[in-house]
C-alpha cells in the first residue's frame, strides 16, 4: 500500500502534518487511497476527501504499512510497531471516520 500527499517522507508526514507522531494516514473511502491528511487529499483530488467506516480499515501505520480498524489506531500506537500517533489527531475525527 502507499500513502498519497504533498512532501511525504518516508512514514508518511506531509507539509501540512509533520511531527515525529504524525504518521497515520487515513483512507478516503470514495477513491480508497490512503493519504497523509485531508488536505493532501483535496489538493490532489478531484473530490473531497469523503469519511471511511470506522471497521473498514481506515488507517495506515506510516512506519511499518499496518492497517487498521478504527478501535485498534484510538489506541494511540501502531499495533504492530508500537509508533505514537498524534493524539491531535482525534480533532480531525469527523473528517476522516463516520
Amino acid at each position: 500500500m502507499r500513502i498519497y500527499g504533498l512532501d511525504l517522507d518516508q512514514a508518511g508526514r506531509c507539509i501540512h502534518y509533520h511531527l515525529s507522531v504524525d504518521v497515520a494516514a487515513m483512507k478516503c473511502a470514495r477513491c480508497q487511497r490512503y493519504y497523509a491528511c485531508y488536505q493532501c487529499h483535496d489538493a490532489l483530488e478531484n473530490h473531497r476527501f469523503a469519511a471511511s467506516n470506522k471497521d473498514d480499515w481506515p488507517v495506515m501505520c506510516g512506519i511499518c504499512g499496518c492497517l487498521m480498524r478504527f478501535d485498534q489506531y484510538q489506541l494511540g500506537t501502531c499495533p504492530r510497531c508500537g509508533h505514537a500517533f498524534n493524539p491531535k489527531c482525534s480533532l480531525h475525527g469527523q473528517i476522516y471516520f463516520k
